[in-house]
């Protein structure tokens, strides 16, 4: 995988990250759930509301900039970089525990980008009229 794809991958985690982390902000102030508009109303003054929308839109444009230049499959896998950040973030803003269960997850999802990135490498196709060794 080329170093110039860690930026966007990075980009794409952080927005992918915001987004959830400001769905649940959002919605613990949305509550109780009532389908009125006071309801609604709070949930539209909820900054955290803007928030998600500004992550999902950042994780939106970053994923198709990355679909322009990325191989698919490291591009692909990158996009679950979101469930490590935001299990992470989430023990240490909301006090959620890690379990061996999640641990082991996001080992796997690490060990699983990592894979396909160094597959990646491995099977690079060099550009036309570039010499071979």
């Amino acid at each position: 995988m080329k170093r110039s794809y860690l930026p966007g991958f990075l980009f794409l985690m952080l927005f992918d990250t915001l987004a959830q982390v400001s769905f649940k902000l959002a919605g613990r102030s949305a509550l109780p759930v009532v389908a009125d508009l006071d309801w609604v109303g709070r949930l539209a003054s909820n900054p955290w509301t803007y928030g998600a929308i500004c992550g999902y839109l950042g994780a939106f444009y970053t994923w198709l900039t990355l679909l322009k230049r990325a191989p698919i499959g490291p591009a692909f896998a990158a996009t679950h970089l979101q469930v490590v950040s935001v299990l992470i973030v989430s023990a240490w803003l909301f006090g959620e525990p890690f379990t061996a269960a999640k641990l082991t997850g996001a080992a796997l999802i690490i060990t699983g980008i990592a894979c396909l990135g160094v597959a990646e490498t491995r099977n690079a196709v060099p550009p036309a009229g570039s010499a071979s060794s």
